[in-house]
């Protein structure tokens, strides 16, 4: 085969029309080799090419006969000598970080392994094995796409409601997607996921880990895998394992071919990204890519002995973040997402982990402060994961303007409220307009409030209501593993299942919680089934259950559908009101021309609440009167958006309570929704101002202002 020198820049494998260019970055290394394979038999090591050139820190080559659907992969060559921090193998066949698609998955065994196994301090002996025959490999990849009029849709964060799914376990069980799409990232796009986008309201789809992942080894002895796929190995490359019409490379164009058609029914695409940490592991893992090209480059590790890693994430190791060659990794990565892929944003798992510098964690740190100089991702949906497991990692609140952040103070607040915990109404007020107190300090909006109840990680909304312990025994760990919301935030009613009260009183719960999320200021996000009853059985940690513990059943009964229907109509309901879609924080102001207050306080009484009333910790009940005459919004016409004064009530006693409604007789309240009961949309309850309204046990409801007629 024809060797040229080929170039240093850019990294991976570049097919330009006439060959493909690779290049490796490793600091460290002694030599690099280009290995070849063929898709008739991807086992078979057809050709072995030394690469001579390095610059800049780059192995480089060009081959001039090659071409797109190439299989590759490299052998390292170094100092084995983990102590010092160095880990090269050269038997261990290694995938390129710029990858942009994989082939194939890990067939576990020791032979991944770059040490000897069965003694005292295994991971100092290299071990000479080759691991090539059972390793994924690198595809060159032709990245010409037809994108014809595609456009982002640039929707505001304030008209946003995310909706996080995972790619597989959302259509796998959907009877009308094509069986052959069921499961992939051509059934997201499929004719009746597009018509139930479109029925929810929903306007972003938040995608689980798509980065090409390993499965770990030990839930692969336990019959289970990595179904979440918060185990990266591949950063440029869409996970193979949902792409229905090939792995060699198709990935890639199906994956685009999904963002197309999600942006042209108006839907945004945001990416779970993990860049903390890698499938490596810790130094008894196996040696896959990373530890095998440069260690020491790309990983934490402990000054004291590099032998062993900086544990930020609780994986066994955390990527090096204060390296300027993986700084660059992660930003090409980031940006090739955006340009070539067109998604529209990203939620960055761990992402305390991220802005860490030598140890704690920085929100002026090299990664935030290069997001912020970037042309191309300063402009795109930033979400952080303000956390990770190392101290000083819970951030909540402290990322810089451009972020927008999971609000965990939010989730636990409103889980505490509806749970009847006393001294809750204080923190309530503020998450309820879009947490000011966290935010606005630092200059941020609303929108940097991403407000949940649940995610994918911890109980879906029917097993918060449904149990008061975690049953997590399918994950093989004797339940030990998860969180321990059985003694933290679970609103679990006690009694039997087939109770008729229990039941009620469930779904009334549930209802509460979609409605606070919903009307709350604020981005909110919704996990993917949680309005249809969705159950795990009770598992707040179904990381590894890729089967019916997990998937989305469709197959729903009618209170799933009545709760579907609830759902709808509340999300309707918040775009019919861009009160509650404001992109400022209220300041409890009278607005102009006008006696009334931008946000008012109420008690059951109707007087307005006083200092002294929001430290009453037994208080489980409050009413927010939002002024709508003052919208900071303009139509299309660029008039200002007027909007009618609404009315929120919250009840979390276990008994009714007589509340007062605002203002005058001259002024009626239109009943919107009550979450006692499943929306009656026959319901036109009127209440004139300063009448008596019975606000349900455990319910929220919804007033609309509407002016008396002379």
């Amino acid at each position: 085969m024809k060797v040229w020198p080929g170039k240093p820049y850019p990294l991976g494998a570049t097919w330009d029309g006439k060959g493909v260019n690779f290049s490796l970055f490793s600091e460290n290394a002694t030599g690099v080799e280009l290995c070849l394979f063929d898709r008739s038999d991807p086992k078979q090591e057809t050709d072995r090419i030394k690469i001579n050139e390095y610059t800049n820190q780059a192995w480089h080559i060009y081959l001039p006969d090659a071409r797109p659907s190439q299989l590759y992969g490299f052998r390292v060559h170094g100092p084995y000598e983990p102590k010092a921090g160095h880990r090269f193998n050269p038997a261990k066949l290694l995938l390129d970080p710029y990858a942009k698609a994989i082939a194939g998955n890990i067939n576990w065994s020791d032979i991944f392994l770059g040490y000897q196994t069965g003694r005292a301090e295994a991971d100092l002996l290299i071990d000479k094995r080759d691991s090539s025959a059972n390793m994924p490999k690198c595809v060159v990849v032709d990245s010409a796409f037809d994108w014809a009029d595609d456009a982002y849709p640039r929707i505001p964060w304030h008209k946003s409601l995310i909706y996080e799914l995972h790619t597989k376990g959302f259509t796998v069980r959907h009877p009308k997607v094509p069986p052959q799409l069921r499961g992939t990232y051509s059934g997201l796009i499929s004719s009746p996921i597009f018509k139930y986008f479109h029925s929810l309201g929903i306007t972003a789809v938040e995608l689980m880990p798509v980065h090409h992942f390993a499965d770990n080894r030990f839930l692969i002895q336990r019959g289970l895998s990595n179904y979440w796929g918060y185990s990266s190995i591949g950063f440029f490359s869409p996970e193979a394992r949902y792409a229905a019409k090939g792995v060699f490379g198709e990935q890639v164009a199906e994956f685009k071919n999904m963002v197309k058609a999600l942006h042209h029914e108006g839907i945004e695409v945001i990416l779970d990204v993990v860049y903390n940490h890698t499938a490596e592991g810790n130094h008894l893992g196996p040696t896959l890519c990373f530890r095998g090209i440069d260690n020491v480059s790309y990983y934490r590790l402990l000054p004291q002995n590099r032998r062993y890693y900086l544990d930020y994430t609780g994986t066994g190791n955390s990527f090096n973040m204060i390296h300027p060659r993986v700084l660059q990794l992660v930003m090409d990565s980031l940006r090739y997402w955006v340009l070539e892929m067109h998604v529209d944003g990203f939620r960055f798992d761990l992402a305390s982990t991220l802005a860490r510098g030598l140890y704690e964690v920085d929100k002026l740190g090299a990664f935030l402060d290069i997001i912020h100089q970037d042309p191309i991702l300063s402009q795109v949906k930033l979400i952080a994961e303000p956390w990770d497991l190392g101290e000083g990692g819970y951030q909540v609140g402290n990322f810089p303007v451009l972020w927008s952040e999971w609000n965990g103070k939010y989730r636990d607040n409103v889980r505490r409220f509806w749970r009847g915990d006393e001294g809750q109404i204080e923190e309530l007020a503020y998450r309820l307009t879009g947490s000011s107190d966290l935010y606005e300090h630092g200059g941020r909006k609303p929108s940097a409030s991403i407000n949940f109840i649940t995610c994918h990680d911890g109980f879906t909304l029917q097993d918060l209501v449904s149990y008061n312990g975690k049953h997590n025994q399918a994950n093989g760990e004797e339940n030990r593993d998860g969180t321990g919301e059985n003694l933290s935030w679970n609103c679990g009613i006690e009694g039997p299942a087939d109770d008729a009260e229990v039941l009620k009183l469930r779904r009334r719960q549930k209802r509460n919680f979609l409605a606070t999320l919903i009307l709350s200021e604020g981005i909110p996000m919704l996990l993917a089934g949680d309005e249809l009853g969705r159950t795990q059985q009770g598992n707040n940690n179904a990381y590894c259950q890729d089967n019916e513990i997990s998937w989305v059943n469709w197959n729903i009964s009618q209170p799933e559908q009545e709760l579907l229907e609830f759902t709808k109509y509340l999300i309707k309901t918040t775009y019919r009101h861009p009160a509650l879609r404001r992109r400022k924080f209220f300041h409890g102001r009278k607005i102009r021309g006008s006696k009334v207050k931008d946000l008012i306080w109420l008690k059951p009484n109707g007087g307005e609440m006083t200092d002294s009333d929001w430290s009453m910790l037994w208080a489980h009940c409050l009413g927010l009167r939002i002024a709508g005459d003052e919208i900071d919004e303009v139509d299309e016409h660029g008039n200002k958006v007027i909007d009618d004064t609404l009315l929120v009530l919250l009840n979390a006693y276990d008994k009714p309570v007589p509340f007062i409604l605002p203002g005058s007789t001259a002024e009626q309240w239109e009943l919107v929704l009550d979450t006692c009961k499943a929306r009656d949309k026959d319901n036109k309850l009127l209440i004139k101002g300063a009448g008596l309204y019975r606000l349900e046990a455990c319910s929220l409801s919804l007033f609309c202002l509407r002016k008396n007629k002379e």
